[in-house]
């Protein structure tokens, strides 16, 4: 009996351990389940922050990659109900798990397990932005490798005047930058940054291949002429018009090309991650710095080939630069950053002074009744908003919202205050861009009458022949110094002393590189006076010797890194999302106008001072002429220009851009906190 009982005890006491372990067991899985749930959870709003990013900033290269942005509730319950719903999202939100080392998707976040470290596959960066600034260097090498002997060229191939061909070099430079709009209205509305690189890239190399074939086959004949010593024979007329089509594909490749590249490099950095903001900023310097990079090479090495009549070596550097440069742009596909292209801005900035014009008798509504969109999404796909300012009152009409805009929402009627204020950005950037073309007038007179004016200097150190073009290596070894010392030293020390964390805004930098573009202007007239003073009657090459150059080229490089270092950097920055190659395009098409200033300023120059039996001031024999005078003139239309510029650029006020994503980056640092927890 008592053994009885005692196996009853046992055995109910067995009972009890068993429910007891089962009880633990379920709650232990309840746990895991609750622990999944939670996480999961967090992964759907991780997606859900990534996808809007990709919804505003990424596609492919084609512009056919879909952005996936969903919203998602996640019942907590079960384990069931989150698995159906985590497949499900992973059709929307990408929400993948990967075994062993597959790298994760763009924007997905990754884990083998939930206690596992999070890995995220990142697109853009330095390593892209690198591999981009390697693209500009190349290509730069191709385009200066013909660039910048252009002028001697036309004289001693095609036996032009130096006047003539100082103007078609100008015409043609000109036409190269404003190319540039063109790129930037393609990139900024259609094709995307990526595939306008691409293709204005195919245009370069067929420009530079086809001036390869031409000057062979029908231009330096005999073999080594163009040296300044040997004559080339007379040029057929086929071979000028095959060598103009070809040197107009080369302007329009590299200007279709150079906006839309800085623009893209810039894209590699995403502007909601302060460190990315700041490496962004750099990038621009870094361009600059590679720009010139390149054309050390072509000023130096490439210069000195055709300086001595082998034209067809420098042309074929040149072509296989721009190859390599192509090829390893295409070598990143797969692991860039795009950006949408935000479709046509003109009909948005037209809707914008229609509306306007239609309610020419409508008093301005206040800044909180004008109309915008409600929520996040701007009106101009793929921007962000731009908020209210108080300039340009006049086009605020364009959001005014009347009685009759109540019954119909007409955008030619009614806009959007992100539209207007894309429409006033483009309105106050266009009197700080006309101040910087005299500045370009400056830069340009370095391909053209600079070099003329030291081939007509002593230019040898014993039997070594100094090529007058060569000598911007000069303006190319202090833009680089000068980088260096500004990002630096005065970066830190001007940050220090205004506290602004960039040391001197754009602006304040333009204004002083306009300065220093002016001081290589009387540089440059005083050194003609003192070549002129040491011409041997009889002579055509004036004792001086041609290193007295080197001030006007040094200012010039220095004055660059100052004006479109913070060109590029303020176009950039102050144009709208919608709109961003153009602003980069901006400073391009400064250079353009620049060198159809200076063509003008030349042309008109001639025709005033060529009077009768005086030669002018620019005229074949230079030693008869007054080139002095024509750089002290454009050194005083430097100091017009800068008085204007100060006014302009003291009454600027900057763009004013909603950023949502601040609020996005603080949610995805506390979902990344509680990922560390579980």
């Amino acid at each position: 009996m008592m053994t009885g009982d005692k196996n009853k005890d046992v055995a109910e006491s067995s009972e009890v351990l068993n429910i007891s372990s089962i009880d633990i067991e379920q709650k232990r899985n309840s746990h895991e389940i609750e622990q999944q749930s939670n996480f999961h959870e967090i992964e759907l709003k991780k997606i859900s922050l990534d996808g809007t990013e990709e919804k505003r900033d990424s596609h492919d290269p084609e512009g056919n990659r879909k952005s996936c942005v969903t919203e998602e509730k996640i019942n907590h319950s079960n384990s069931h109900n989150i698995g159906e719903k985590a497949d499900s999202h992973e059709h929307e939100g990408k929400i993948n798990s990967h075994e062993g080392d597959e790298p994760p998707e763009k924007g997905t976040i990754t884990t083998r397990s939930p206690n596992a470290p999070i890995i995220k596959k990142k697109r853009g960066g330095w390593k892209l932005a690198i591999l981009l600034l390697a693209n500009q260097g190349l290509a730069t090498l191709a385009f200066f490798g013909v660039g910048v002997n252009l002028v001697l060229f036309l004289v001693r191939v095609l036996e032009q005047s130096n006047s003539v061909a100082a103007n078609n070099v100008s015409k043609w430079t000109g036409t190269v930058y404003l190319f540039s709009l063109v790129g930037a209205f393609l990139s900024d509305s259609y094709w995307g940054r990526y595939l306008t690189c691409a293709v204005f890239q195919v245009f370069f190399v067929m420009g530079l291949g086809l001036m390869t074939l031409t000057s062979w086959i029908f231009l330096i004949h005999p073999s080594g002429c163009g040296n300044g010593e040997k004559l080339c024979n007379p040029p057929s007329e086929t071979g000028v018009g095959l060598f103009y089509l070809s040197i107009y594909l080369v302007a329009f490749g590299y200007g279709g090309h150079q906006p839309t590249i800085a623009t893209f490099g810039a894209d590699q950095f995403d502007e909601a991650d302060p460190e990315q903001q700041k490496s962004r900023a750099i990038f621009f310097s870094y361009f600059y710095f590679a720009l010139n990079v390149g054309c050390l090479f072509s000023n130096t090495i490439l210069v000195y080939y055709e300086d001595q009549g082998y034209w067809n070596i420098g042309f074929v550097a040149s072509l296989g630069s721009a190859v390599v440069a192509l090829l390893s742009y295409l070598m990143g596909s797969s692991r860039y950053r795009y950006i949408k292209p935000c479709g046509n801005p003109l009909p948005r900035v037209a809707q914008v002074f229609v509306a306007a014009a239609k309610k020419w008798h409508v008093v301005p509504a206040d800044a909180d009744d004008l109309y915008e969109m409600e929520g996040k999404e701007s009106a101009i796909k793929g921007s962000r908003k731009i908020l209210h300012s108080n300039e340009i009152e006049f086009l605020d009409k364009a959001a005014t919202i009347t009685d009759k805009d109540q019954n119909e929402k007409n955008p030619w009627r009614l806009c959007t205050v992100t539209q207007v204020e894309e429409a006033k950005c483009v309105l106050k950037l266009l009197p700080i861009w006309l101040c910087t073309i005299i500045y370009s007038v400056i830069f340009t007179q370095m391909a053209s009458l600079f070099v003329e004016q030291g081939d007509v200097m002593h230019a040898k150190i014993g039997n070594f022949h100094i090529p007058a073009a060569s000598m911007s290596a000069f303006d190319i070894c202090s833009v680089l110094i000068a980088t260096g010392i500004y990002r630096q030293v005065l970066v830190p020390l001007a940050g220090r002393l205004s506290g602004n964390p960039k040391g001197l805004s754009e602006l304040q930098r333009m204004g002083i590189g306009l300065i220093i573009g002016l001081f290589a202007m009387v540089a440059a007239g005083v050194t003609e006076i003192a070549r002129r003073k040491y011409v041997e009657p009889g002579k055509r090459i004036s004792s001086l010797s041609i290193f007295w150059q080197i001030p006007q080229y040094v200012c010039v490089g220095v004055s660059e890194v100052f004006m479109y270092v913070g060109q590029l950097e303020f176009f950039n920055g102050e144009a709208p999302d919608g709109i961003k190659s153009f602003g980069s395009s901006l400073c391009m098409a400064s250079i353009s106008l620049g060198n159809y200033v200076s063509s003008m300023l030349v042309a008109v120059v001639m025709g005033i001072t060529a009077r009768g039996s005086d030669p002018g001031w620019i005229p074949n024999n230079l030693n008869e002429g007054h080139m002095d005078r024509f750089y002290f003139l454009i050194a005083g239309l430097a100091v017009i220009d800068f008085v204007i510029y100060v006014y302009l650029s003291k009454r600027y006020k900057y763009i004013n851009l909603e950023g949502p994503e601040n609020e996005e980056e603080s949610q995805e640092s506390r979902d990344d906190e509680v990922l560390r927890c579980v």
